[in-house]
């Protein structure tokens, strides 16, 4: 479909659009139009992620001075997925501005094939076929370089994808190692500067990496041809090439035209400067399931040190120390090297880039001084510069002792405090502290360390002082908490120093003030206006959309009580009760026995999910569950669960039918998907607030609640009642689907948490699916399964189809505006009556 879109031309790679994707497209220009930031909600499952690739690419397209599109994901099969959805935009859009040319892969699908957007069924009564188009072995779009002679999207675009090294290597032994920071660490070992000069010296003495070898060697002709690259296209591209696509992909950031990378190469300061340095204002930066936007930036400035990191950095230092005596014993020119570099100042000795104009991302753990001014001079030499971190590492020693002691307990301080403390203690100055983190960097290479895992301890009280010294005046943005047990094990004493971040805007400030346009988007923003807040922004568009349909897709249902008529919830003071933990047993039962293939169960937490499973398992629900469904569990084991999840599918594929218990907030409720017959049901058990007694949430709290004037149980609520959103919204993927959304806990019927879920839910819960009793429920499920078991309605799903006559209808005339004798204005007449008309 080629429409108009209020003057812009839109290529939009299906021959049909629902209206809120015409709704969602028309906020995106508005907000883009406007040079501001935006907040959208749109329902899962109507297309999102193609409203935004179509709608931008054609911004771009049509804006040749609109910059980068920077689409910032969560997880890698997340980026994988724009890739896919940009290839297929991109290749319409190239078939449609150069129609000689043919398409590189061009299958014709039946409407029988045909899914939702990410697929829609095509008009019957067209006369012409839909076309879908796939790549020829996965039956997916075209990726790779393009062949046509206009390039990608039939102007050249360029499309990126970064990851890490473990995700983008190519070399044999390193793709051989176990885990990310091996993989880091095997890599640096070949590919160092150091390691190159020397083996360039006396070649053979080193082992380099022949990938990066012939990259470097390569020089200005590294250059990447027009193309839409995921990650397994750029392992193949470097492959045959012989370069190394990891460094490559830096290198091809500035000609880049898209961008899709995880969230901490923008929000995590020490991860941003690896690619904000190539980034203009006139960028467009996408966050996409940025329901947890503000979480994920409070992690990114937030570090926890423990008795164990303690040891690991004494150690560290005793190396540092040995390496630095045996190098000035050995090499003493490099280290005065080091030592006249420092005086002449951070940028100057390359640490940290240079900002290319005033308005570039700065880092949030350094102060502008830090980056201006020379290193302070009783830590510019390196055996002063470990003996300073040795008094800093034995004062956070000390002061684990005190609480973990007989006489300690929980305490929180301000970083001034905290700091003040630090600096009576060991004579320290402050300044020096806030360059602690680059000037470990910068010893760290001088000594050629490749293995940086070995430092990971260190580096990290290294970022905790720098951020503690850069923060502590003004508003106390951040608390130290020192408590003297972490550990949920019992018996097990973990004594524990967390520096936490109280304001999720001072990650993510720095990107609204220098790019032009940030969108945040996801299913599940509601309630949208607790986000501005949050964040400390001002968006000029907030917008959540309703969904169209054409049948109720969605059954939302609140249980507030078993078949016994006593009522369930998961509140501290009930969730104990056996009468509670009997009746969400039977409760689950049922509706096993009752809804066919796949059911989804969330839980608040593991512990809560453990004692559950236990308690079932004595009185015998897990038997009478395993009589209709097999049970599979979530673990905090990464490598369990996806075995589980592997297992559960399976399960539903071949008819057994299973049932899947996880827990809100973890790795399953966050990125999976439960479409079709894999998820007929999502439960949840309760709501999942936040552990209330966290140290760190009770001080955000006070934050909130003293500068932002956020009341303690409204940010509860909405957390909560956002956590549910996602987890429910797993059900639900495509038009075409169905699923019900059970609510288990009899709180979900007070008007503060229900008025708190997305509208797309909302619109199809009545009176008649709140406050029912389990037997009530059932009767509401055998309902919903028999309307939606019916055959599905292909006329009255093109009735929430548009098509392009349609579309071009819902633009609002224009007036033809010509120039008359002596430069009259004159206007048509059509349009001339219905402005006045609209004006009446």
């Amino acid at each position: 479909m080629r429409f108009d879109l209020d003057g812009l031309e839109v290529f939009f790679p299906y021959d049909r659009i629902y209206l809120e994707q015409h709704q969602y497209m028309r906020c995106l220009k508005q907000s883009l139009d406007a040079g501001g930031h935006c907040l959208l909600e749109m329902p899962t499952g109507t297309g999102k992620t193609v409203c935004l690739l179509s709608l931008i690419t054609s911004y771009q397209y049509a804006n040749p001075s609109a910059g980068k599109l920077i689409y910032c994901t969560r997880t890698v099969p997340e980026m994988n997925h724009v890739m896919e959805e940009l290839a297929t935009v991109l290749d319409y859009r190239a078939r449609m501005l150069h129609p000689e040319q043919p398409s590189e892969v061009e299958i014709s699908c039946s409407s029988g094939d045909m899914e939702d957007i990410g697929g829609t069924t095509a008009d019957r009564s067209s006369k012409r076929a839909r076309k879908v188009y796939r790549r020829e072995d996965s039956g997916k779009a075209p990726m790779g370089p393009s062949s046509s002679r206009a390039g990608a999207g039939g102007s050249g675009v360029l499309a990126l994808c970064l990851s890490s090294r473990r995700n983008m290597c190519i070399h044999e032994r390193v793709m051989a190692e176990s885990d990310r920071e091996a993989v880091d660490s095997a890599c640096r070992s070949m590919t160092a500067s150091w390691v190159i000069e020397a083996s360039q010296k006396k070649p053979g003495s080193m082992e380099t990496c022949a990938y990066y070898d012939n990259f470097q060697a390569a020089g200005e002709s590294t250059s990447m041809p027009s193309g839409v690259y995921d990650l397994d296209e750029l392992q193949k591209w470097g492959k045959s090439r012989g370069w190394c696509p990891y460094y490559l992909t830096r290198q091809a950031i500035n000609h880049a035209n898209i961008l899709v990378f995880n969230y901490q190469y923008m929000l995590d300061p020490k991860v941003a400067k690896l690619v904000s340095k190539e980034l203009g204002a006139e960028s467009i930066v996408v966050f996409d399931e940025a329901h947890n936007i503000d979480s994920v930036c409070i992690e990114a400035l937030s570090v926890t040190i423990n008795d164990r990191g303690l040891e690991q950095a004494t150690r560290s230092l005793g190396r540092l120390s040995s390496e630095v005596s045996r190098l000035k014993a050995s090499d003493s020119q490099r280290l005065q090297q080091e030592y006249q570099n420092l005086v002449n100042g951070l940028i100057d000795q390359g640490l940290i880039q240079a900002p290319a104009n005033d308005a570039a991302l700065a880092s949030n753990v350094l102060d502008p001084d830090v980056l201006n001014e020379a290193v302070p001079g009783n830590i510019r030499r390196a055996e002063h510069f470990v003996q300073f971190m040795r008094k800093v590492v034995e004062h956070l020693k000390t002061r684990l002792r005190s609480v973990a002691g007989p006489t300690g307990g929980v305490r929180s301080e301000t970083p001034l405090a905290f700091l003040h403390r630090m600096t009576n203690g060991t004579s320290l100055e402050t300044k020096p502290l806030k360059f602690a983190y680059s000037r470990l960097s910068s010893l760290l290479r001088t000594l050629q360390v490749s293995n940086l895992d070995d430092y990971n301890a260190l580096t990290d009280i290294a970022d905790f002082v720098s951020l503690l010294a850069t923060y502590s005046e003004g508003v106390a943005k951040f608390a130290i908490i020192m408590e003297p047990n972490s550990s949920a094990i019992p018996g097990v004493t973990d004594p524990v120093i967390q520096l936490a971040c109280l304001d999720s805007s001072l990650a993510i400030a720095p990107l609204f003030k220098r790019f032009g346009s940030v969108i945040i988007t996801s299913g599940t923003l509601s309630p949208i206006d607790l986000y501005p807040k949050l964040l400390q922004f001002e968006p000029c568009i907030s917008e959540s959309l309703s969904m169209s349909t054409f049948r109720p897709c969605i059954r939302p249902l609140v249980i507030t009580r078993g078949s016994d008529q006593l009522a369930v919830s998961t509140r501290y003071e009930d969730r104990g009760d056996m009468g509670v933990v009997r009746n969400y047993g039977a409760m689950l039962v049922e509706l096993c026995s009752t809804i066919p293939d796949g059911v989804v169960a969330f839980f608040t937490s593991y512990s809560y999910m453990e004692s559950l499973i236990s308690e079932w398992d004595a009185i015998g629900i897990l038997r009478e569950l395993t009589k209709s469904k097999l049970v599979f569990i979530e673990t905090k084991d990464v490598v369990e669960t996806t075995l589980a999840l592997d297992n559960y599918r399976r399960a539903c594929d071949c008819g057994r039918g299973a049932v899947f218990l996880s827990v809100a907030r973890g790795k399953v409720s966050e990125g999976i998907n439960f479409d079709r017959h894999y998820g007929r049901a999502v439960i949840i058990f309760g709501v999942p607030f936040q552990y209330t007694l966290s140290h760190v949430l009770r001080a955000r709290l006070e934050y909130l609640q003293t500068h932002y004037q956020i009341r303690e149980q409204d940010f509860l609520n909405f957390d909560a009642l956002r956590q549910a959103s996602q987890c429910v919204g797993r059900v639900i993927r495509s038009k075409t689907d169905y699923g019900l959304m059970i609510l288990a806990d009899s709180r979900y019927t007070r008007h503060d948490k229900r008025s708190k879920l997305p509208k797309w839910i909302l619109q199809f819960m009545d009176d008649s699916c709140i406050n029912l009793s389990t037997d009530m429920a059932i009767a509401h499920v055998k309902s919903f399964l028999r309307l939606m078991g019916q055959p599905v309605d292909q006329e009255a799903l093109q009735s929430v189809l548009l098509t392009v006559e349609e579309v071009t209808r819902m633009n609002p005339a224009r007036p033809t505006i010509s120039a008359g004798e002596g430069g009259a204005m004159i206007m048509d007449e059509h349009n001339s009556a219905a402005m006045a008309s609209s004006s009446a």
